[in-house]
């Protein structure tokens, strides 16, 4: 199937057809080609191959339920890249961020709802990395979500409290046993109506960040209740509210107990913002995919309308932006990858805390652009643009919410506001 099949086509059967996934696809290889290593290149289009297959053996028309592909994707090793996890019997090669960047354009351009929906999968695994302490049970989940078996999820924002993630009203009882009881209320999870398991944050006391914990969750365990929060402009995706009654989680499940769970989640904040960075910029280059290909081919007065100054100007405008923050953030990505290897697989706590400007800008930035992009290729491609025939409507809804996940435009001023303060003190 072309792009996404709508009940009424609106686009000509030619251009349609050169709107395929394949096409788009030469379109980012031929960008790319030159500022990528052959490893990641290579990986990106091998990538690519399989999503080809995959949407014409599935005859895919991107209105069914994408939870469904997830088994069949993990078993390639498209769920995440950051990590080679060889502590699982597992061997992913390349790893790493820019690894990670190339499985993401690959994922985005074949379905933008499903590469957002894995990504908060991949918000599960990393706490689970960094705090399986080999316990057994902590291995197998692991496992489970790398290889797309499980589906999982993250319980941090909650209804009253938005992005302040420090001053949560969710509590974490012990019990004589060492166990602990959880109550309250998280909104806002992706896949939290979906997922076979959450890692949850939970403080002792209430609104005191200092007495958080981090818990791995069964979502299946009694106590869990989740509900599906309807999001107009990604139907496809499930987002959760979840509500915790009594919901007991047993020792070996603790990954931090109260004291630790604040430290635990800022420990992989900035990875994950990039995480939301490189969707972001996939976001960009799928719009500009179908709308550069379009105006190459629709005919107004004679002429195709990229040779209209009103379309191949604001077009060519919009695609140096998103090629300059490709740009930037691969030279994280590749920084980031050179650090890891060099202090054998994890970042020092400095370094990371160094990032946190620079993952703040990026994420502030790149959220504005795709946000942007998308609108002005939806609106250079016109009512192709606006109609359901393609995937754009999906990339529209997307980056509309781009600058609220993972820290809203406000929170990610407000890091780089603190930046400003720390690099005056040190003059």
């Amino acid at each position: 199937m072309v792009g996404k099949k709508g009940d009424v086509q609106c686009i000509n059967d030619e251009i349609l057809e050169n709107l395929s996934l394949k096409n788009r696809y030469k379109f980012l290889n031929v960008n790319l080609m030159s500022i990528l290593k052959p490893k990641h290149f290579n990986f990106l289009r091998e990538s690519q191959k399989f999503y080809v297959k995959f949407e014409k053996k599935h005859n895919i028309d991107h209105s069914e339920d994408f939870y469904d592909w997830i088994p069949e994707i993990g078993e390639q090793g498209l769920i995440t890249r950051v990590n080679k996890f060889e502590f699982l019997d597992l061997n992913f090669e390349p790893y790493g961020m820019t690894a990670e960047f190339m499985r993401t354009l690959a994922t985005d351009f074949f379905d933008p709802q499903l590469a957002m929906g894995m990504g908060a999968t991949v918000l599960a695994v990393n706490p689970l990395v960094l705090h399986h302490e080999n316990v057994d049970i902590r291995l197998e989940v692991l496992k489970k979500l790398v290889t797309g078996e499980d589906i999982g999820c993250i319980c941090i924002t909650e209804p009253e409290r938005g992005s302040d993630a420090v001053h949560m009203v969710t509590t974490c009882d012990e019990q004589s046993d060492g166990s602990y009881l959880l109550n309250g209320t998280k909104i806002y999870q992706t896949n939290g109506t979906k997922a076979d398991w959450a890692v949850v944050y939970a403080v002792s006391e209430k609104n005191n960040g200092n007495t958080m914990g981090q818990f791995l969750i069964d979502t299946s365990w009694e106590g869990w209740n989740a509900e599906r929060v309807n999001i107009p402009w990604t139907p496809r995706m499930h987002v959760g509210k979840e509500i915790f009654k009594d919901l007991r989680v047993p020792k070996e499940y603790i990954l931090g107990p109260p004291g630790k769970g604040r430290e635990h989640l800022f420990e992989g904040l900035n990875l994950e913002r990039l995480g939301i960075v490189i969707l972001n910029i996939a976001e960009a280059w799928n719009a500009l995919s179908h709308a550069v290909i379009y105006a190459n081919m629709r005919k107004q007065f004679d002429q195709e309308i990229l040779k209209y100054q009103g379309v191949g100007f604001p077009l060519s405008d919009q695609w140096a932006k998103t090629m300059t923050m490709t740009l930037a953030t691969l030279h994280i990505c590749q920084f980031i990858d050179e650090k890891m290897e060099q202090f054998d697989g994890s970042l020092p706590k400095d370094l990371n805390l160094a990032l946190g400007a620079n993952a703040a800008q990026l994420k502030s930035q790149s959220a504005k652009l795709t946000e942007r992009v998308c609108y002005e290729c939806v609106n250079l491609m016109g009512g192709a643009g606006a109609c359901d025939n393609t995937l754009m409507h999906d990339l529209l809804g997307i980056s509309r919410i781009q600058e609220m996940g993972g820290g809203t435009r406000q929170i990610q001023q407000y890091i780089m506001s603190l930046g400003l303060r720390k690099i005056f003190k040190m003059i």
